[in-house]
């Protein structure tokens, strides 16, 4: 699927860039307090953006809008690769779509999950987020593992550690047009079911429980922002003086104990259900991640990191599928783009918070206190919603519970095949 190509080509960009860029920003000679300030400026514009596009996704073609968005990453990696200005720098950053984190930020994010929801129906629908998932941090993982060649290759043609860092966005940039290669033949039938949405709110019906996740998800994203891919290599940096080698097999071992964890997650909410799923495998990684900082040495830390991660994104695939589960197929772009918001408004606060607190200790305060506050938004969630399951699970329970107002089935009675048809508490 052209979709899951797509998100594979830009994965492998982001894995790059999110350990390359605090690296070629400390070669230019900037602070740990000023590299937090450009993550944070990349996270909220990205969110910003995606809540603009939320608000008008469901008027316009799909299609059309990711296409626009792989133009805007081309202008990135070309605006990245032809300045070393701090303040054009942070610009470009805020604008653009460059991401530091080892997860999807990006605009394309509702785009893409909006579009595989039309496509498959709901039983097979966490599968395949699982697959969406699964594809994209195998490719970030390669994309870490590749941000080692510019270190390796600079000597042997005589250039400098900067000059090859920064060709890379050149890289980041030509990978946004292949994406947009990918995406283009893509046909009408990722578009909304019906065209005549243009005067309909963005959301609806299903407002009241998609603000609460959306409120929840903050938190969780809030503590993430502390330890984003690019923080945790600057802290592996501080903490243990690593290579960039060294320190780019960490990340990609990591990312492999991720991308496994989103097969296991497919079988364990079919049987648990997913809130189930995302609340009691989240739980267990975030006591792993309160636990680097105490590390006595680099292997002990290394452990607890691969064992945080082949736990920590079981809840990825999961809380996409249920957002896409509780709401109409009308209100799907407006729903990802309302949940995907506050993760990025709250991740964007965090890095600067944490450059600051790596600039004043070496511990590992931003791990401490992130996985503190992941592991509060797990408790939260399950108090919530652990009584409000989707439309698949709801038919598969006997008896079931009573419905939840919130994404009902279309006018006539039941969902049609492919569409949300809300949840139950």
């Amino acid at each position: 699927m052209r979709v899951l190509a797509g998100r594979s080509v830009r994965a492998f960009a982001d894995g790059f860039v999110s350990l390359l860029l605090p690296i070629y920003l400390l070669r230019l000679g900037f602070s740990a307090l000023a590299i937090g300030a450009i993550i944070t400026s990349t996270l909220l514009g990205s969110a910003l953006l995606t809540l603009a596009l939320g608000g008008i996704a469901h008027r316009y073609s799909r299609r059309s809008m990711l296409l626009a968005a792989c133009l805007l990453m081309a202008a990135t990696g070309a605006g990245f690769a032809l300045t070393r200005q701090y303040w054009l720098i942070l610009v470009i950053a805020f604008v653009g779509t460059m991401n530091p984190s080892a997860g999807d930020v990006s605009v394309f994010l509702p785009l893409e999950h909006t579009v595989l929801a039309e496509t498959v129906e709901p039983r097979r629908r966490t599968a395949l987020f699982a697959r969406y998932s699964l594809v994209g941090t195998l490719m970030a993982a390669m994309g870490t593992l590749a941000a080692s060649i510019p270190d390796l290759v600079a000597a042997p043609f005589g250039i400098s550690r900067v000059a090859a860092v920064q060709f890379t966005f050149w890289v980041y940039g030509a990978l946004g047009l292949v994406a947009l290669l990918l995406y283009r033949p893509l046909s009408t039938a990722v578009e909304a079911p019906s065209t005549a949405q243009a005067a309909r709110p963005a959301l609806g019906q299903s407002k009241h429980v998609v603000y609460s996740l959306a409120a929840l998800f903050s938190i969780d994203a809030f503590g993430g922002g502390f330890f984003v891919q690019s923080l945790l290599a600057l802290w592996l940096f501080q903490a243990f003086h690593l290579s960039v080698t060294t320190a780019s097999s960490i990340l990609f071992w990591s990312s492999v104990c991720s991308a496994l964890s989103f097969l296991v997650a497919v079988p364990i909410s079919e049987r648990i259900g997913l809130i189930n799923t995302m609340v009691f495998t989240h739980l267990p990684s975030n006591l792993f991640l309160i636990l680097v900082p105490f590390a006595p040495n680099l292997a002990t830390a290394i452990g607890l990191l691969l064992a945080r991660n082949a736990l920590s994104q079981m809840d990825v695939p999961t809380r996409t599928s249920y957002v896409m589960a509780v709401v109409t197929p009308e209100e799907r772009p407006a729903a990802a783009s309302i949940t995907a918001v506050p993760r990025s408004l709250a991740t964007a606060v965090s890095p600067i918070l944490a450059g600051y607190l790596l600039t004043l200790s070496p511990f590992g305060w931003p791990l401490l206190i992130g996985g503190a506050l992941k592991a509060m938004y797990d408790v939260l969630l399950l108090i919530k919603f652990r009584g409000v399951r989707a439309a698949e699970e709801r038919r598969a329970a006997s008896p079931g519970p009573l419905e939840m107002p919130g994404a009902g089935p279309p006018e006539g009675g039941r969902p049609r095949e492919g569409q949300g048809g809300g949840t139950s508490r």
